[in-house]
């Protein structure tokens, strides 16, 4: 299928202070994922990614780091359940939690957890076990795939 349209999007790895990946069951396809979503027109990617974390979990958080930046589209193309086919270019960061309440937000999740990163779920997001390798790496440098 040919790609529909191209966006803009932020991806932010969450962990608690027992070192668990902050994961979201999200609910157009079932599948789990680290928290993401699109850029707004005139909006910063620090700024989005912010919004997002908010909006589907609750949480308020401050990012610390810029782990990469992904336009593969062999990895970055997203298949929606609606037709669209989507290529995202997507800057992924860490933060860490500086307030708010985690809670599902229940238009976009059907569940919120932390996980393990020895015990996480097989049903991830195609794109998303490349993030989660990446940001476990903990490589000084940025990515760029």
């Amino acid at each position: 299928m040919e790609v529909t349209s191209i966006h803009p999007a932020v991806a932010v790895i969450i962990f608690d202070e027992e070192g668990r990946v902050l994961l979201q069951k999200r609910r157009d396809v079932g599948l789990w994922g680290i928290p993401s979503g699109h850029v707004e027109p005139g909006e910063t990617v620090e700024a989005a990614a912010k919004r997002e974390v908010l909006e589907e979990t609750g949480l308020h958080i401050e990012v610390d780091k810029l782990i990469g930046v992904y336009s593969d589209p062999a990895s970055q193309v997203f298949h929606y359940p609606d037709g669209r086919v989507v290529h995202f270019i997507t800057t992924y960061f860490s933060a860490a939690i500086s307030g708010g309440e985690l809670e599902v937000n229940e238009s976009e999740s059907l569940e919120i957890k932390f996980f393990p990163p020895s015990n996480l779920p097989n049903e991830l997001l195609n794109m998303h076990p490349n993030w989660l390798i990446d940001a476990l790496e903990k490589q000084e440098a940025a990515f760029i795939r």
